[in-house]
């Protein structure tokens, strides 16, 4: 008699499902270690956060699913990526694990559920919601007050030892503020790049045809491991503090009472970092959060829940790789995969030659891109971007879109490397890359391209400011034959009856626009040189030339090396300088606008002046919306009482002006106890009020 088969026995549809789960687990597996390592060690990703995460996520699913596949060498049981041999290895205090993450508002509460059922029936929780910073996580020992060891996630158990780039940071204390500091306590953080401090550092490497960084991310991660201490101390990182490991010689009852205790200590911690007693208050923390992640001034990918507890933590526990007490809410990717169907070049008001990337549409953190900057053909090459290939566009703040690199396993066959076209398309001249430059120029001053954005760059604010001088009215006076140099601006009164004769104008919006012509040929001669769309002089060169040359025919009399030795001038500015000079059509213009009636002198203190003014030597940070001024008005009145304003506080910042909303470089003035000064103060200040009366 023939036995039954076995009830348990896999039939073939199961243990064909198992093998076709087993081979996608597989290549899941191998895809995500690959992509912890361009990560981790070589800091040049190829997945974008978006795709990483869907492959992990499916990762989880088969394994919750097929049990038997979850094995110890699964990249969900492990966290970082494998360690770097240039470093010695740390073996960390306490092992610093990873976070699960949630996507949506279900699946955090569905996250809050589980760890109110885990604890005592009858318990409450409170909820500690932080910025999840998007940086490189690190740790810091400190041992009876002093920095003892420094070192990275690494694979979460042993990191590398990076104690001298980390003291490098002025955001790390090589001794805590603490008179009875614990025997031993594990700072647990996050290094990352302040979003403006990151794209001046980038800007400045491109300028020097060095390729860009991809990511502010990735850039912290590989600053970290510079062997040489003085090269990470070049770069602008900073740190904020999120966790501590093992703490011994001092005892917290909660994460808010560590977090006292660290901020009075000396170590930087987010002022953002909120304690709330219910989850529907996360989850309008986590919104107010969202809605704001391009105002902080670093990068932010979502939200860190904590139970505040540490008792109640400890009884939760943690899984392989991520505490049980802890998720990370993530927010929509700034970063997205696209195909790039085109490059093309776009030619500046200085002339300059840009290339960007035509891009099949895609939504980045809410915003639809069709097109982003690929810089230079320096860091097209770089970046080996071509047309056909998918790659990574990403957004952050309000930055212009850009493509971080390309998937090579999605570049499709025949594919070819892009080269720089030999001549401009806009007027057909040859362009050309001078011996000291990253970029190619069109030297052609007549260029339709160039001179349209020169037009609509005289009228910007930081020029001469001209209301109702927009791009579209610059193209629809160009068309009509009423611009067609910079000159011609000013003689736009001559023309009003032929203003008025252009469809959908009527005589408010003609008066509107010559009287905004009237006010910009009164502006300053510092303001004249940044309309003129002279390489290199932005405002703060701008400035200084007209500060110690005074006049416009001072700046076109002055020799090369007169201009070269004006304090943050320089050989390459002015060789610039004098090259837009001694251009004949540049002169020609110059003379038009100063037959014309615009301004060619300024009020600017001269050199010798300046040391006697009532601010000399203070330099101010300016943040958050001010009811009587704008910030351009404030940098202003400031620089004429002999003043600096920086974009970014620093030891050296003598005060910081905040108006409403002000974002991270208040928190930071607060956490180096530099002086704030509100509208009042300051009004007082620029009435003349001494600066140590209001600080």
């Amino acid at each position: 008699m023939a036995r039954p088969p076995a009830t348990d026995a896999p039939t073939d549809d199961a243990a064909a499902e198992l093998t076709s789960a087993r081979v996608r687990h597989d290549q899941l597996a191998q895809e995500i270690r690959d992509a912890r390592y361009r990560y981790y060690v070589l800091s040049k990703p190829t997945l974008s956060d978006a795709e990483f995460d869907a492959r992990y996520r499916e990762l989880e699913a088969i394994e919750e699913q097929h049990p038997a596949l979850r094995s110890a060498g699964s990249p969900t049981q492990h966290v970082g990526a494998p360690l770097d041999d240039a470093f010695p290895p740390f073996e960390h205090l306490e092992p610093m694990m990873s976070l699960d993450n949630v996507f949506g508002e279900a699946e955090l509460r569905a996250w809050a559920d589980r760890v109110m059922r885990a604890l005592p029936v009858g318990t409450t929780a409170r909820w500690v919601c932080e910025l999840k910073i998007d940086g490189t996580a690190i740790s810091c020992v400190y041992r009876d007050g002093a920095l003892a060891v420094g070192a990275t996630r690494g694979t979460g158990v042993v990191g590398e030892t990076v104690t001298q780039q980390l003291l490098t940071l002025d955001d790390v204390p090589y001794r805590l503020a603490d008179a009875d500091p614990p025997e031993v306590i594990e700072i647990r953080g996050e290094v990352y790049y302040p979003v403006e401090a990151f794209e001046r550092m980038n800007a400045d490497r491109i300028e020097r045809g060095e390729a860009a960084f991809m990511n502010p991310r990735n850039a912290a991660s590989g600053a970290l491991r510079q062997k040489d201490p003085s090269k990470v101390a070049d770069r602008p990182l900073a740190m904020w503090v999120h966790g501590c490991g093992t703490v011994t010689g001092r005892t917290f009852t909660t994460y808010s009472e560590f977090l006292d205790w660290a901020r009075s200590a000396g170590l930087p911690v987010p002022q953002q970092s909120t304690t709330v007693d219910d989850i529907d208050a996360v989850w309008a923390v986590v919104e107010r959060f969202t809605a704001a992640r391009h105002d902080f001034g670093f990068e932010v990918d979502g939200v860190v829940v904590k139970v505040d507890d540490l008792g109640q933590r400890a009884g939760l526990g943690a899984t392989a790789r991520a505490p049980r007490w802890a998720i990370a809410y993530k927010m929509p990717p700034i970063e997205q995969q696209t195909v790039l169907t085109a490059i093309e070049v776009n030619v500046g008001r200085t002339g300059k030659v840009t290339p960007f990337a035509v891009l099949e549409p895609v939504s980045v953190s809410g915003v639809t891109i069709t097109r982003a900057t690929l810089h230079n053909e320096i860091q097209i090459r770089a970046k080996d971007v071509r047309a056909g290939d998918t790659v990574i566009v990403r957004r952050a703040g309000d930055v212009i879109p850009e493509v971080v690199g390309f998937v090579p396993e999605k570049r499709p066959k025949g594919t070819i490397e892009w080269t720089m076209p030999a001549s401009c398309p806009s007027c057909g001249q040859p362009l050309v890359r001078p011996e000291t430059e990253a970029h190619h120029f069109c030297e052609n001053v007549d260029c339709p391209n160039r001179i349209a954005e020169s037009l609509t760059h005289l009228a910007s604010r930081g020029a001469l400011d001209i209301e109702g001088l927009g791009d579209k009215t610059v193209a629809l006076l160009r068309s009509r034959g009423l611009l067609g140099d910079l000159a011609d601006v000013f003689r736009l009164p001559e023309h009003r009856d032929e203003l008025l004769g252009l469809e959908g104008w009527r005589e408010k919006s003609v008066d509107k626009l010559l009287k905004g012509v009237q006010v910009g040929a009164t502006r300053p001669l510092e303001r004249l040189l940044v309309a003129l769309n002279i390489r290199h002089v932005g405002p703060t060169v701008a400035k200084e030339l007209a500060r110690h040359l005074r006049t416009l025919d001072g700046i076109r009399q002055a020799s090369q090396d007169d201009i070269a030795a004006i304090a943050g001038i320089g050989p390459t500015i002015a060789v610039a300088v004098r090259a837009w000079f001694d251009t004949p059509r540049n002169a020609e213009v110059t003379d038009q606008l100063a037959a014309l009636g615009v301004r060619t002198d300024t009020d600017l203190a001269p050199p010798a002046a300046v040391e006697s003014l009532a601010l000399a030597g203070c330099t101010f940070v300016v943040t958050g919306t001010l009811e009587a001024y704008t910030r351009d008005e404030v940098k202003e009145h400031l620089e004429a009482l002999g003043a600096k304003v920086s974009g970014s506080v620093s030891a050296k910042t003598t005060a910081v002006i905040a108006g409403d909303e002000a974002g991270t470089k208040l928190d930071k003035a607060k956490e180096k106890g530099i002086p704030v000064l509100h509208e009042a103060a300051l009004r007082a200040l620029l009435a003349g009020t001494a600066v140590d009366d209001l600080t």
